[in-house]
């Protein structure tokens, strides 16, 4: 079984951005949030700046704001990153309008939050369903997931490994539906990366995509250090 581990992370600059990508360039995902942006326009010249040098985007909110999923998805639309984050609710829109237009090949993910419980997760991910939320299976979620063909569970927050077992019956629920694509988040660091993707490649993902920022991130400097990246691409399965 073939496994493929991205990695999500930030980058100050697009300097800092080429930096940490050199050590693995198809496999390094570096976010651009578009809260942190004025407007699109800004957003959209910072994705394309990003690919005219090589590096990978990964779309986002920023701060998960689930306010930010309409800003997501027109920014997402306008450039086709490699990599979109979106709240659930969000997220078959924002798939169906890149596929009208582009033919590339790109992933959305889907936001799913652990609601405490192993087997039991949080749907209610967008603007005004996040203000009520109630749980549901985890097997109901995939199923869901399914119907509209979404790819791949972003599944926050984790907390580093506090829930493991929740994430690893997220893992086997979407598994079963054929999402075979994971997106652990949440207090992940060099520590503890490798026991969480460790664990959705036990569940049957074959694709994870680890996010972790600020935990590389110098704060003095405020960019994200690459020797980080070195050793996340030499790590072995």
């Amino acid at each position: 079984m073939s496994i493929n581990i991205y990695y999500n992370v930030l980058a100050k600059d697009l300097e800092n951005a080429v930096e940490i990508s050199r050590f693995a360039p198809e496999r390094t995902l570096v976010g651009v949030m578009v809260k942190n942006f004025a407007t699109d326009d800004e957003a959209v010249a910072r994705v394309e700046e990003f690919k005219a040098c090589g590096v990978r985007a990964s779309v986002g909110l920023g701060g998960g704001d689930p306010a930010m999923w309409k800003r997501v998805a027109d920014v997402s639309v306008r450039t086709c990153p490699f990599h979109i984050n979106q709240v659930y609710p969000a997220a078959g829109y924002t798939m169906g309008r890149l596929q009208e237009i582009h033919k590339s090949e790109f992933i959305v993910n889907s936001l799913i939050e652990p609601a405490g419980e192993p087997g039991m997760v949080y749907m209610a991910t967008g603007a005004i369903s996040s203000q009520k939320k109630e749980p549901v299976s985890a097997e109901l979620a995939a199923k869901l997931m399914a119907d509209i063909g979404l790819p791949s569970v972003k599944f926050y927050p984790i907390g580093g490994l506090k829930r493991l077992d929740e994430l690893k019956a997220m893992v086997r629920a979407a598994v079963n539906q054929g999402i075979t694509i994971f997106e652990p988040t949440g207090g992940i660091d060099m520590e503890n990366v490798h026991e969480i993707v460790r664990a959705c490649i036990d569940g049957g993902a074959t694709t994870i995509i680890p996010h972790l920022y600020t935990s590389l991130v110098d704060p003095e400097t405020g960019k994200t250090n690459p020797r980080y990246l070195e050793r996340l691409a030499k790590m072995s399965w």
